[in-house]
């Protein structure tokens, strides 16, 4: 959009938000506006009367006056602020930096009971989730600018502000986060120099310091798993003609618990497993020589791979790839060659089995001790 404004606005504010800043601080009309973006007038009006009633929320209301006092401001007078983007290249970096965090807090608050809260007069906001018992656990800290970045793209809501406002995920940050999703893995494969099998996940594409002959000051950053959410999540949202979850709270936690120790299996100074052994192929049970990783994952990594022995074949595949891969059903069943719809049922015994083996182990636990 083109206008008069002194000073570039970040990639990351909406084209709504531009528009109502243009009009409110440099008292471009409406009707110019609406001429350089090439739409009718009132496609502008509305989207400015849009921002102005968003002004509610704190969060929305506080980027706005950042966006206005750095981007709008005499240039003698204004002073340095974390929205500053004028040169090409820190547009760049910090549009990058607020990808980066939005993955990171959209994923956190996909999970169950999970909310955003923001005190006043905080420059930061945490992320906690229902515990269960009456408590709650912290999850993630962010930033309030990244939060204000947040809010104002319409990623996060807040249905009661107050001295402390909760948002929580919005249908818009759901769908941006699985854009997000895509975007990261992509460059996770195109990082990864010794290339991926179509079905190998962001996991087997971790490159191992040292091989290959790479300079470990070269290898880039291992990645994460970053999925939206997990398979479980959304199956556990199903109910039956009973009205029951197709998935209960302990199957659900069953699969969680799997995928935290696969998740910690990949610390250490080699961070890429073979789990693929795992699967039909076969060569279950151990990992033999190629169990290098650091101590700490090496407890994890033993979890997790008793846990897909005690499952065996079939029912550690759909286990290993929704659950610790996140690979969605209707892509389980097509690399499985199994018939449409059939996955969920499998992966219904497979997480029965998988709690059964999680009692016995805290049953056998309990006993030693």
């Amino acid at each position: 959009m083109e206008n008069n404004m002194a000073f570039t606005i970040p990639a990351w504010v909406p084209e709504g938000a531009q528009r109502y800043l243009a009009h409110t601080e440099t008292g471009q009309s409406i009707r110019d506006i609406a001429r350089s973006a090439g739409c009718h007038a009132s496609t502008i009006l509305r989207q400015i009367r849009r921002i102005e009633t968003r002004r509610d929320d704190p969060l929305v209301d506080a980027a706005l006056q950042s966006l206005a006092e750095t981007h709008f401001a005499d240039p003698s007078t204004a002073t340095e602020n974390t929205f500053d983007a004028t040169q090409e290249e820190n547009a760049a970096a910090k549009n990058e930096e607020f990808n980066r965090e939005a993955l990171r807090i959209l994923r956190r608050l996909c999970e169950t009971g999970a909310v955003l809260a923001v005190a006043e007069e905080m420059d930061k906001a945490v992320v906690v989730r229902d515990a269960g018992d009456g408590g709650t656990t912290r999850t993630a800290v962010v930033e309030c600018r990244i939060a204000q970045a947040l809010a104002l793209k319409d990623w996060i809501s807040c249905d009661n502000p107050g001295r402390i406002s909760r948002y929580r995920i919005s249908s818009s940050g759901r769908t941006a986060l699985s854009q997000l999703v895509a975007e990261a893995e992509n460059k996770a494969r195109a990082r990864n120099e010794f290339g991926m099998a179509e079905a190998q996940t962001p996991f087997q594409a971790q490159m191992v310091q040292g091989q290959g002959g790479a300079n470990k000051n070269d290898r880039p950053k291992r990645i994460r798993y970053s999925a939206a959410e997990s398979p479980l999540i959304a199956l556990a949202r199903r109910r039956d003609r009973d009205g029951k979850p197709f998935l209960d709270e302990t199957l659900v936690a069953a699969g969680e618990r799997l995928r935290e120790d696969f998740e910690l299996a990949q610390i250490g100074p080699q961070v890429t497993q073979n789990w693929d052994h795992f699967l039909t192929a076969g060569g279950r049970g151990s990992f033999g020589s190629e169990a290098h990783g650091g101590r700490g994952s090496s407890d994890a990594r033993d979890r997790v791979a008793q846990a897909l022995s005690d499952l065996g074949p079939g029912l550690s595949d759909v286990t290993l790839r929704c659950c610790c891969y996140l690979e969605g059903l209707e892509l389980a069943e097509k690399r499985m060659g199994w018939s449409a719809r059939s996955g969920k049922i499998v992966l219904r015994i497979a997480l029965q089995r998988l709690k059964r083996h999680y009692e016995s182990q805290s049953e056998r636990s309990r006993l030693i001790g």
